[in-house]
Parts: C-alpha cells; structure tokens; sequence
C-alpha cells in the first residue's frame, strides 16, 4: 500500500460498510475548476464563457468536509486540473495539502496536453479515447501525439490511461487495449461507456455492441492484459441489473454543490450507467475475490 495506515482503513471501512451498513465514501471526486485547453465532443464545458476556479481556501475547506465523511483517496478533477494556479500554488500544492488533511491517497485526471512531469500525485489517469484519429476525431486535431509526449516525459510509476467508449471510438478498442500494453509509460487502462448525460445522448453505446465490447475486453483481461477493470465487474455492466453502491465516492462539483454519490441518479440516467466503479464496487461486497484484488492492486 502507498501508506501503510490504509491497512488498517480498509478493512475496517469494509466491515463497517458491508456488514453493519453504514454509508461513508472512500474516494472523493473533487472539481477544483472547469477552465480547459480542449473542447471534446463529449463535453459541455468549454462552451462557459466564465470558468470557475477554485481558491486555495474553499479546496481545504472541501477536502476536510470529505475526510470528516471517512473519504482516504482524493482524485483531482476539472475541466482540467493541470490549469489550477492560485499565486505561486499549483496542483502540487492541493496534493500536498490532502497528503496534510490526511488522505491516503492522490490522484489526478488530465487530458495530457500540457507536460505534467513532476507531478506529485500518487496516481495519474489520462484520457485516451483511442489511438490517432478516434482520439483526435472526438479531442481535436492533434491532441493524441500531444498526449503521447507528455505520457513518454511524465517519468511517473503510476501513469495509467482511461477510454470511455461512445458511438465513435468503439471500433478502436482492442487497438488502444494493445496500445496500452506496449507503451512502455502506460501501467493499466481502465474502460469504461459513455454515460449520456444531457446535450450528449448521440454517444450512448447500444446494449448489444456494449456487450460485444464487455465480452472482448473479459477476454483480453483473462489473456493477462493490463486492463484494470475486473472481470467480475465488467460482467455487471452487461445489464446493470445490480444493486448500485455509488455512495462509496463522494463527489463536489465545481460549483461547491456536494453530492453524496454519483450525479447520475440526480440526472436520471443510473439505468444507462457507463461508469465501471458501479459494478466493481458491487462485485467487491459481494466478495468477488478477482475484483477485491484487482482493488488492492490498484491501491498498492
């Protein structure tokens, strides 16, 4: 584990979640902007014409609501987290205050198109949404060797890649599975499905090809490739019919509002969900042994 307290964290907040019912998050989700250098066709964001930024002030103040929850992992999202800047504090900065605060755990999410070597995050997950033109169709042009880049001079242990499959990408996904493999700055991919929150409905994958894509990935995993998603979770997200345990993240969007699960259920679209963390965390209280490890992989 990055930190030793966790071995004592987890299986206590396992036991007390799984056998005696309490809901209290283990990762928070915490927007601290939505200003971005990318306007990708999936998104909404970049159409604001004022971006919000979060101070310095509101982000402790956040970080500590989430750990009085029992939160121990934080991922630092935005628009694009990498822009964060408040005077001579940068993203390194917000990572060493929730190191401070007491969190097991960073992470951050990029879009990769700026450097980001030196990066103080435990983890770090980049956006691909295939290789070449699927990723630049949907990014822009250019976006994908810009991302290869900064992934090649990140020099970071735990540099992993992230595909959201939609409408436009699916055919690349045993091309980026591969891709993943070779790239020598690439740990894991995880996969998961476009989740068709409102103004982007057009990129929802039909159940069938979902299924198709589930079941070729499933295959890839048991070849030993380095696919984070398990397969006991992927077989959960052929049909959703599972009961959900989003409440295990926390999320607080940019706007200060503060969600205690995923905003997907606020939305109405938990039905068409595409979020891969829903069946892995079901499979891991239902003490699916190949989805706890894969668990523990990640965090260690």
């Amino acid at each position: 584990m990055k930190n030793h307290k966790s071995l004592i964290y987890l299986p206590l907040w396992f036991f007390q979640t799984r056998f005696l019912g309490k809901k209290k998050p283990l990762q928070t989700v915490l927007f601290i902007n939505d200003n971005c250098n990318l306007k990708c066709k999936h998104c909404v964001i970049y159409a604001r014409s004022t971006p919000i930024i979060k101070n310095y002030k509101q982000i402790r103040q956040e970080l500590e609501y989430s750990y009085r929850l029992g939160s121990r992992f934080v991922d630092f999202e935005g628009g694009e987290p990498t822009l964060w800047r408040e005077g001579n504090r940068d993203l390194n900065s917000l990572i060493r205050l929730a190191k401070e605060i007491g969190f097991f755990s960073t992470t951050i999410t990029t879009n990769a198109q700026r450097s980001f070597t030196g990066s103080e995050a435990d983890s770090i997950w980049v956006s691909l949404d295939g290789t070449g033109k699927y990723h630049n169709e949907i990014r822009g042009e250019g976006t994908f060797e810009r991302l290869e880049a900064n992934i090649a001079t990140a020099n970071h242990l735990e540099l992993s890649v992230n595909m959201v499959v939609n409408t436009l990408n699916y055919p690349a996904v045993e091309q980026t599975i591969e891709y993943a493999k070779n790239n020598p700055h690439i740990k894991l991919i995880s996969i998961n499905f476009h989740t068709p929150f409102e103004g982007s409905e057009e990129l929802f994958l039909d159940w069938d090809k979902r299924r198709e894509i589930i079941d070729l990935v499933i295959a890839k995993k048991k070849a030993g490739y380095p696919i984070m998603n398990s397969v006991s979770g992927l077989k959960r997200m052929k049909a959703l019919n599972f009961k959900k345990q989003c409440w295990v993240t926390n999320f607080i969007m940019v706007d200060g509002t503060r969600y205690a699960e995923c905003q997907g259920k606020t939305a109405g679209v938990c039905n068409r969900c595409g979020f891969a963390m829903s069946g892995e965390m079901n499979a891991v209280f239902n003490l699916r042994p190949d989805t706890i490890f894969a668990g523990m992989s990640l965090r260690g």
